[in-house]
């Protein structure tokens, strides 16, 4: 894992969107297309709107699958993440194939068509983020580091639950759903390339956690190390906790 800290948010998102913009580009070039997965979440707001303002993406050619979505919440919903991406994401770059979690349908179904369309080739890049519990997706403490399913059907933790309304999206935990499907960790893990987006002084501990912490269950991102080419984003706050021994192998 190659850690980089930048000073802040607005600066983070920049480098985190260059790296991504450079792989969007070479899996173009190299396939003639580029399969990515999105995160959501307030994490990912200055690294998407960076994102979606490079030059030189042919963003036609970019297959987008869903990392995760609550169930029983519609798409109108302002912490509906189909609503997000298509607000931050499609609706800015033109992507044209994008497979949704439809958390308000046949949950079974949905996750069967949307997993056969995941397995059917490698996945070039993953942006995904770390929550304030460890979190990798909605795969809480403690996360299923075995099942090779792309999609499991997941109970949201109340420190997960509490995280959504301290975000803003909603008004108080009782509106929060208790379920989700999530892409499992080791669907998250057979992409070529991660790159790690998380800012902010409420990530702190998760990110001293994963990064000097046992690789373990109890605090999923943590299996990120084990990944051949993760790059992690931090910011002065989110890395703040870290030992300088850590710190010594930024790079």
């Amino acid at each position: 894992m190659v850690i980089k800290v930048y000073d802040n948010k607005a600066s983070l998102g920049r480098a985190a969107a260059e790296r991504a913009a450079v792989s969007l580009r070479n899996a173009i070039q190299n396939s003639g297309r580029a399969r990515i997965i999105a995160a959501t979440g307030a994490s990912q707001f200055e690294f998407l709107d960076a994102l979606t303002a490079m030059p030189g993406i042919e963003w036609p050619r970019v297959e987008m699958f869903h990392l995760d979505e609550y169930i029983g919440l519609p798409p109108t919903h302002p912490a509906s993440f189909r609503k997000y991406l298509l607000e931050r994401l499609i609706h800015k770059t033109g992507i044209t194939k994008y497979h949704f979690l439809d958390g308000h349908a046949d949950i079974l179904e949905i996750v069967r068509k949307v997993a056969a369309e995941l397995k059917a080739a490698p996945i070039d890049i993953a942006f995904v983020g770390i929550g304030e519990n460890g979190h990798l997706a909605f795969n809480d403490p403690p996360a299923d580091f075995q099942t090779e399913e792309p999609y499991i059907i997941v109970d949201l933790d109340e420190p997960c639950r509490r995280q959504q309304v301290g975000e803003g999206w909603f008004a108080s935990l009782s509106e929060v759903p208790t379920r989700a499907i999530s892409m499992t960790v080791q669907q998250i893990l057979k992409a070529k390339e991660i790159l790690v987006v998380a800012p902010d002084a409420r990530k702190a501990q998760a990110v001293k956690s994963c990064l000097e912490g046992e690789i373990s269950p109890m605090v999923p991102a943590s299996i990120l190390r084990k990944h051949a080419n993760t790059t992690i984003f931090l910011d002065r706050l989110s890395s703040a906790l870290l030992s300088p021994q850590s710190k010594g192998h930024i790079a």
